[in-house]
């Protein structure tokens, strides 16, 4: 059995520089990082790995401003109104976590709020250890850290920007976690010896909310997944990092992406958005099926074009999901998606359903659905039956003479899937015209029974019949 990965959390005021720590520790720049303070609001997970073998999971939080009555205060600018929902998300963490490391800043020394923070930790119960960030040389170790003593955790001093004391710290770090063996499932053979049984684990199917600020895509996330896992506000821009969620549905595990809010570039000024809008478009390359999110309610805009058009030419696997339908008419409704399958003449295979993260109207469908597409990504069709089809197809519909001469398909390969990619060997690959291509694409389509999935045709020029 595949054991399950204890949990770390890391936990400190704003501005300690958790993210940098977090991003040092998974070896890979997931969170955003700012001298900002409150850029950090949902919490985020990554897999740590020594020596190439994944040991644990560490949990990245927000800056939480915890008072003196164990409720939440005021933060700095760029925190303000987030507070409350920080800290929620903070103890969520904490209520599955394994041990929890408090993140101080070694060159504000020993605040209040580190103090209030760190009785909150040793109420947990949980194994805990004190981590002085920002001691850039050992030179300043004993004198940057002396006073954090005073809080009665396990110490070490690092500087996640610059990668002092890391391996240390992950000795730290394991020394905090029980011993976790694993069993392997076992049973007999027709002679009564043990046997390993060895069984294939699916891997979890990665799902990218992308949409405009403030389209629903963290209230649909939390829908999905049954609980309050990002904040959710009516201001937009609340989701910076891309954040992965992963949960079981119906015995099938997803992993679920939830980005920010993606404006024209020619809005955006400020430097955090920058990177979250540039994390949110990275996010669709690694997703399996990119869930992109319409807000009904402000209809089809240029930004929702721009992006449909980058998803199509990237032939990236997407749904269209017309979030918010429990605020318009059937009417409206039936307007907005003839207006959708007008500006979806050039990729008519993408699905559109209407949900409401708040209803909880059409949101069974999603999953199904993603799953179908993810399926039909992954078809590999023999080459018998390609040359088959493609005879089929060129008989109902010979292509058009270019200049007299009327081009010739000898053969056709499947070159890849993800998605599936067909290689037509022509004699002249230049008198093929673009709309003679559309019509190989809507029959290959009708043959294999790809609906929805993207799909790629290139031509070659060959003068050899295979």
């Amino acid at each position: 059995m595949a054991k399950k990965l204890p949990k770390i959390v890391l936990l400190g005021r704003p501005n300690v520089g958790k993210s940098t720590l977090f991003n040092r520790l998974i070896k890979s720049n997931r969170a955003i990082t700012h001298d900002r303070p409150g850029i950090t609001r949902d919490r985020m997970e990554g897999t740590v790995r020594i020596g190439g073998e994944a040991r644990f999971i560490i949990v990245d939080t927000g800056g939480v401003t915890l008072g003196a009555d164990d409720t939440a205060s005021e933060g700095p600018e760029g925190l303000r109104g987030f507070e409350r929902e920080i800290l929620a998300q903070a103890e969520a963490a904490l209520s599955d976590a394994t041990a929890v490391a408090l993140v101080v800043d070694g060159r504000d020394g020993l605040l209040p709020l580190d103090e209030y923070l760190a009785s909150r930790a040793r109420r947990s119960n949980l194994p805990l250890l004190c981590i002085v960030n920002k001691v850039d040389g050992e030179e300043h170790e004993a004198r940057l850290s002396a006073e954090f003593h005073s809080l009665g955790m396990p110490l070490i001093a690092v500087s996640a920007a610059h990668g002092l004391h890391i391996p240390a710290l992950f000795d730290q770090m394991l020394a905090l976690l029980p011993e976790l063996a694993t069993t392997p499932s076992r049973g007999e053979d027709e002679d009564g010896e043990a046997i390993t049984v060895v069984t294939e684990k699916v891997r979890p199917l990665r799902l990218a909310f992308l949409g405009r600020p403030n389209a629903g895509k963290s209230s649909l996330l939390n829908a999905l997944v049954g609980e309050g896992r990002m904040i959710v506000s009516d201001i937009a821009g609340t989701t910076r990092d891309s954040v992965d969620v992963t949960t079981s549905i119906n015995g099938r595990e997803y992993i679920f992406v939830d980005t920010a809010g993606v404006r024209r570039r020619t809005k955006i000024t400020d430097s955090v958005e920058k990177y979250s809008v540039n994390s949110a478009i990275k996010s669709t390359t690694k997703a399996d099926i990119t869930l992109l999110v319409l807000n009904c309610e402000e209809g089809l805009g240029v930004q929702d074009k721009r992006l449909i058009d980058l998803l199509n030419t990237h032939k990236t696997p997407f749904l269209i999901l017309l979030n918010k339908r429990d605020l318009l008419m059937q009417t409206e409704l039936t307007a907005l998606r003839k207006d959708l399958e007008a500006s979806l003449a050039f990729c008519g295979n993408i699905p559109v359903l209407p949900v409401s993260a708040k209803t909880g109207a059409g949101l069974k469908k999603i999953l199904p659905m993603a799953a179908r597409i993810h399926e039909e990504c992954h078809m590999r069709v023999p080459t018998g039956r390609l040359n088959r089809a493609m005879r089929e197809v060129l008989s109902r519909h010979e292509p058009p003479m270019v200049k007299g001469v009327r081009p010739k398909f000898f053969y056709m390969t499947q070159a890849e899937s993800e998605p599936p990619t067909f290689v037509f060997f022509v004699s002249d690959a230049t008198r093929v015209s673009e709309s003679y291509m559309r019509y190989l694409e809507r029959g290959l389509r009708k043959l294999f029974a790809i609906k929805y999935a993207p799909m790629r045709l290139h031509l070659r020029s060959s003068h050899k019949k295979k």
